[in-house]
Order: C-alpha cells, then structure tokens, then sequence
C-alpha cells in the first residue's frame, strides 16, 4: 500500500475528527519520512510525536522535528541585555519546559522517543527568529508525511504536536496531497523547499540550531528501558482522550483572555459575600455569562472543584451559546435536551453522579447544561435528588423560574444558587417576583441599560413611534371583544379585579388582533422606503394573521394570511428586497447561514423574524429594526431593545421603528363617549407605557416624546383611571 490509497480529506478538525487516528496513524502506517515543525517545544510535544509512528520506524523510517523554545520575558531581557549568552537562555529556557510525565500513557510515549534518538531514528532541531540582532520565536505548524513510492502528504494550520490541540481546542489542518492535481502538488513542493531551507539553516531571518546537549538530556531524563518493538499507542490515545477530556478539563478556570471589568469582580465579590447566593441584574451586552461563569469558578476553587453545578437555560439553542463559553473555561458539560449532540447524555449524568459519590480521582467536579424543559424532567429530577456533593444552581433568564411550575423545582438541595436576568422583576406577578428573591437572595449588581450605553457596552439609537390604527373592521372585532372581557372579571386577592381563563383567553384573540392589524404593513412600506437598498434590517413580527374579507378574528381561519408572510412578500417581492424569514422553522445551522450572509449584507438585506430576540439570538449586525408586534411586558420588550442595541463594527448607532397601534386616528377621540373613550384607554396606556420607556433615553428623546404627547393629549391620559390592565402579549 501508499499514501494514495488512503481516504484523505482535504481538512480536519477536532469539532468533527479524531486527528490522532483519523489523520496520524493511518499516514504515518505508510510512511518513511515524517518531518514536522511545531510553535514550541515541550515534553508533552515530545510525548506525542510517538503516537502513530510504529509502522514508520519499524521498517527504517526517520523523523525530523522543528520546534522554538518557549522563552519568557525575563528570557528575552537576559539576551537583550546580555545578562547571559543566547545559546545558553535557549538551553536552559528548553531543559525548563522538559518536565516529568503526568501519566503511565506520558512516560512510555517519552520512553520510546529516547529510544528513537538514541538509535538514530529521530534528530530535533530548535528554531527561533533573529532579526537586528533580537531574539523572537519561530510559530509555523506544518508537517510532511512521504512514503516509500515518493507521494507525500503536506498539512499546515492552527494545531500543535499537543494531544491537548487534538482533543481540547478546537483546532484544525489544511492538507494537500502530491498527487491530487497541480495545484496541490505545489503547495506540496513549497511546503518541502521551506521545511528543507529551515532544516539546513538557510532560510533568512530563522536561526537553526543542534543542541548535542538536548538529545542527550532527553535520553538521560526520558530513557528508562530499550525499546526493541516500537509501538503506536492506539489504546493508549482513547485512554488518554478520556482521561484529558473529561477529567482534566473539568477543573473550572478562567481563560486568560478574559479580563474581568470592575463592575463584575465586584458582583462576584458581593455574590461571595453573600454565601455564594444572589441575582445578578444585568442589561444585555453587558458580560452576563461571562460573570456568571467567573463567578463560578470563584466558588469552585473555593471548594478545590469538589461540587456539582446545574446551569439551566430557556431554549435548545440559548443551551449551545452556553457551551461554547463553558468550554472555554476549561469545563466540559454534559448537555441535556431533547436534541443534545451527546446522545448518552442521561447515561453521562449518571456515571458522573456516582463517580463524584466514590470520590474517583479528578471525579469530584461536574457541570450539567440543560434546558428548562429537561430541568423539569421527572429522570431528571430524580437524578439530580442523587448528588452528594453541594450543588451550583446557576439559571440564566431567571425571570422564568418565578412561574409556578419552574418555581417548584427550586429546591432546598441547591446550596449556591446564582439567577441572571437583565430583568429580573416579573410583569404583573409581585408573588412570582418574590419567590425569585425568597430563593435567590438580593441583587448581587444591577447594571440597567443606559448605564450600558453610557459605557458603550450597547450602542445608542434613534426611537421613532409609529401611529397606527385600526380599521373599522378590525375596530368592530375590537370592541366586541372588549365588551367580552368585561364580563370576565373576577375579584383577587388582594380585593382589585382580574380575568379569568376565559377572559384571558379572549385578551390573547384581541393582542391577536393588535399585532396583526393592516394599517402596520401600510406605515411599513412607508416608512422602510429610505432604506430599500441598506442592509442590516429587521422587521419583527407577531405570529398572527391579518383579519381579511371582513371575517371575524374571533374564529380560527386557516387560510388567513400570516403577518410574517405578508412581510415577505411585501418586501420581498413587491419592493424587490433580499430578504429571509427567521422562525423556529429554521434550525441551528440555517440560522448560522443566515447570520452570517446577513452580517456581510452582500446576499441578504433583511431578516423578518418571529421572537429571535425573546430567545436570546445574538445578531449584532441588525442596525434598524422595524418592531410591527410588541408586547405589554416589561420584561420581553427590554430585552427586545437590548438585543438590537448589541455592538458592532461600524455601528455608531441603531434604529427603532415601533409601530404603536392605536384604536383610531387621534383628531376622531375627541367624538368619543365617556365609555367609548374608556374601552379604548386600556390599549392606549399600555402602547404608551412601551413608547415613553423607548424614549426615555434615546438620542432623539424630544422628537419622540412631542409624538406621545400627542397620543396622552388626544386621550386627556392623565384624567382617567383604567379598571384593569390585562396582562398580554401580541400573539407571540
């Protein structure tokens, strides 16, 4: 056999591949030239360049590594000041990074390559970068694997010879094959010139050398028994993936390139304070996870990583952005949902569980990551009844667990507990709100949004209010309903008036009606005239239909056009726009596609959504939004604002179109009987609730607050006390 018939692919990438038995042994089974030039040099580099190397040597193979010191500051001082010769800081930064083996599967590795360089097999040169006389380190990766029949494989990019490059970072090789056409044949040839003009010492500014006194200090430090069969470790490297990836990784630590600002060390530290208890009340944009996270190592190491922690987050995918960032403090999650890419992730949780409850070495940690549904999943919960270590209970958009049925959940067993919201207090729910702080404990910081966009964490905006009005029809549905939801008023507790299920039920068919009235797609195509040919827009819907043919909304009409789709037509086809709808329909990769061609802008202009930025979907790009269904929640509609306002390169500022709706055009109020004009209040107050915060603290306050006088003046606003508020969303 050859390289040639091997199945070789033209990347890989340790999200998807197991590079040491994908990429290495299988090449290197059939070679007999391995030369390798790696960004630094360390024991656990040599460890690794054994693996797969069996069959190479056996059958009189050589390998030829490159690799630079890791020289620190005090290193480079010492050659610029010449405290020290440079031969010698190389030699002692090298011997420095030659540590004793952490493992049974380390010490044979390093055993068998003091024999590859006692017997001739293997020769290591060290590389570093000397321009103007200053000393630098030599960073290209790049390897070449030829066999006996002249093919060779080159493969270059972001990985190190580190078995925590193939199995923790997420790294990943470019490789071109000789014999695959002419284009990659010379890329073959150049990475051969470069490798041999590095290895002869010829390639300019790159200063080559051959340290004697390394190789025999590898063989004096690493050789503890001749190796006669050189072996490839294959059993090994799974022993090793498992022991690296879920047992070391597991000890939480915050990466080095995050710096913590001031606000969250001091959250953290009141957090402390507080006996690991409390919310952290913080505006989107503002490092919420990444607080929550630190925080959590903080209690960790406090523990010396002997806890369990249980994240719990809304929605699937709110559960991946999760991950990325706690893997990138050193965890490695279990996830749990319906759709998890561990499929044994139940059967995971219960190993962890009674590993942790043995005490198994580097056991004694671990995180699940699950949504609110698996949460109140009875496995679950009868799962986490099993831990006995003290547990973390971390839950991001904490708002929810003030519900009745989440709020249960909330149990004595969790001793930490950490709540992030960027709006904690629940609408039109004093009890639910409670229940969060009975449990949680007090605000650890509260960082409201102007706060942020004084501080640019969120960028400022522009808030344009939109009057619109119902039509006649639609007024007439309107009105049928209201006088519905006055019978269904039932007294509290508290001795004031609320609805009742019924009643509830018709407010949701009235917000229905709200959101989804036409005058919105009128003012829309007005209104998005100036931006026809701009990027960057969204348009953000309410899942309703529009009433037509004068049919009552009351009634479920399947053929009734949905709001989104008369959005996408209208923009689409008629104003000849490039836009996509953005729904639950689309799942996790067609979202990422259309994140990306809408940040370029260069095939997408718009997005046209249904609750994207309810879900905490991150799409920085959107510059300005037309808001067509809104909400009377506090909660929903802050975050809403938040999401829009997200940095981003090239955004001085954003834009808010929110399209009020009104029960009729303002100069007709003021015809209206005492009782009309009541009836009417209601929707009103809470359009205008929404607009006056918006405006509060955009850049053009006055001009939208000259609007909203307009509305309280028509509406005499402060003269009439409304019976009730119902509590709705638009249909959303």
């Amino acid at each position: 056999m050859s390289l040639q018939n091997l199945q070789i692919k033209r990347a890989y990438r340790t999200s998807t591949d197991r590079i040491p038995t994908d990429f290495y042994i299988p090449l290197l089974s059939e070679a007999i030239l391995y030369k390798r030039a790696v960004g630094f040099f360390s024991s656990t580099i040599l460890s690794k360049i054994s693996i797969g190397i069996s069959n190479l040597v056996n059958k009189g193979g050589k390998i030829q590594i490159v690799a630079s010191p890791k020289l620190s500051e005090a290193d480079f001082e010492a050659i610029r000041k010449g405290y020290q010769m440079r031969d010698v800081v190389l030699r002692n930064a090298i011997i420095r990074e030659m540590t004793e083996p952490q493992t049974i599967f380390e010490e044979k590795c390093l055993n068998q390559l003091a024999n590859l360089i006692a017997d001739g097999i293997l020769d290591i040169k060290i590389a570093f970068t000397e321009i103007n006389n200053s000393i630098g380190m030599y960073h290209e990766k790049m390897g070449l694997i030829s066999d006996h029949k002249g093919n060779t494989v080159a493969f270059s990019g972001s990985m190190n010879e580190t078995l925590t490059a193939v199995s923790l970072n997420y790294e990943s090789i470019d490789v071109f094959c000789s014999w695959k056409g002419d284009e990659q044949f010379e890329r073959v040839q150049d990475k051969e010139a470069t490798f041999s003009s590095i290895w002869s010492n010829s390639e300019s500014d790159i200063t080559v050398l051959e340290f004697s006194e390394l190789t025999e200090e590898i063989i004096q430090r690493y050789k503890k028994e001749k190796v006669e069969q050189y072996e490839n470790f294959e059993n090994e490297i799974e022993n090793e993936y498992f022991e690296v990836v879920f047992q070391r990784k597991n000890i939480p630590s915050i990466p080095v390139d995050v710096i913590l600002r001031s606000y969250q060390l001091e959250a953290i530290d009141e957090w402390e304070r507080n006996g690991f208890r409390g919310i952290f009340d913080m505006a989107t944009g503002t490092g919420k996870t990444y607080t929550g996270l630190s925080a959590l190592a903080r209690l960790s190491d406090t523990v010396n990583h002997k806890m369990a922690v249980v994240i719990v987050c809304p929605y699937q995918h709110l559960v991946e952005q999760w991950v990325e960032d706690i893997e990138k403090f050193n965890i490695k999650p279990i996830i749990g949902y319906s759709a998890s890419p561990q499929k044994n992730w139940l059967k995971r949780l219960e190993i962890a569980i009674r590993d942790q409850k043995l005490k198994i070495k580097n056991r004694e940690f671990f995180c699940l990551i699950c949504t609110n549904a698996t949460f109140l999943a009875a496995k679950v919960q009868m799962l986490l009844k099993e831990i006995g270590s003290d547990v973390l209970l971390l839950v991001d958009e904490a708002h929810n667990f003030g519900a009745e049925r989440l709020s249960k959940m909330m149990s004595e067993r969790y001793k930490y507990r950490l709540a992030l919201s960027a709006t904690i207090e629940r609408h039109n729910d004093e009890e639910g709100t409670n229940r969060l702080y009975d449990y949680f404990g007090e605000k650890c910081i509260e960082y409201p949004i102007e706060r942020a966009i004084n501080e640019k964490k969120l960028t400022r905006y522009k808030y344009h209010p939109i009057i619109t009005t119902l039509s006649e029809d639609e007024m007439s549905v309107y009105t049928d309903l209201t006088i519905q939801m006055s019978k269904c008023l039932v007294k509290g507790g508290d001795g004031g008036y609320k609805l009742n299920e019924r009643g509830k039920k018709i407010a949701l068919k009235r917000a229905r009606l709200v959101a989804g009235i036409e005058d919105k797609l009128i003012k829309l195509k007005e209104y998005i005239q100036p931006y026809l040919n701009d990027n960057h827009l969204l348009v953000y819907c309410g899942a309703t239909t529009l009433l037509q043919d004068n049919r009552d909304r009351t009634d479920t009409i399947k053929d009734d056009l949905r709001q989104i789709d008369a959005v996408t037509d209208l923009l689409g086809n008629e104003l000849n726009m490039r836009v996509s709808q953005f729904t639950s329909k689309e799942d996790v990769e067609e979202r990422e596609v259309l994140k990306r061609e809408f940040a370029t802008g260069e095939t997408l202009q718009a997005l046209i959504a249904i609750k994207c930025l309810d879900e905490g979907v991150n799409i920085p790009a959107i510059k300005t939004a037309f808001i067509l269904a809104s909400t009377t929640n506090p909660k929903e509609y802050i975050q809403r604002r938040g999401r829009v306002l997200r940095v981003y390169k090239g955004k001085d500022h954003a834009e808010i179109y929110d399209f009020l709706a009104l029960p009729r055009p303002l100069e007709e109020v003021a015809s209206l009987t005492e009782e009309e004009l009541k009836r009417e209040l209601s929707l009103v107050r809470n359009e205008l609730t929404r607009a006056m915060e918006f405006a509060r603290i955009a850049m053009n306050m006055g001009e939208a607050e000259q609007i909203i006088d307009e509305i309280k003046a028509a509406y005499s606003i402060n003269d009439y006390k409304i019976e009730f508020e119902e509590d709705y969303s638009y249909a959303e």
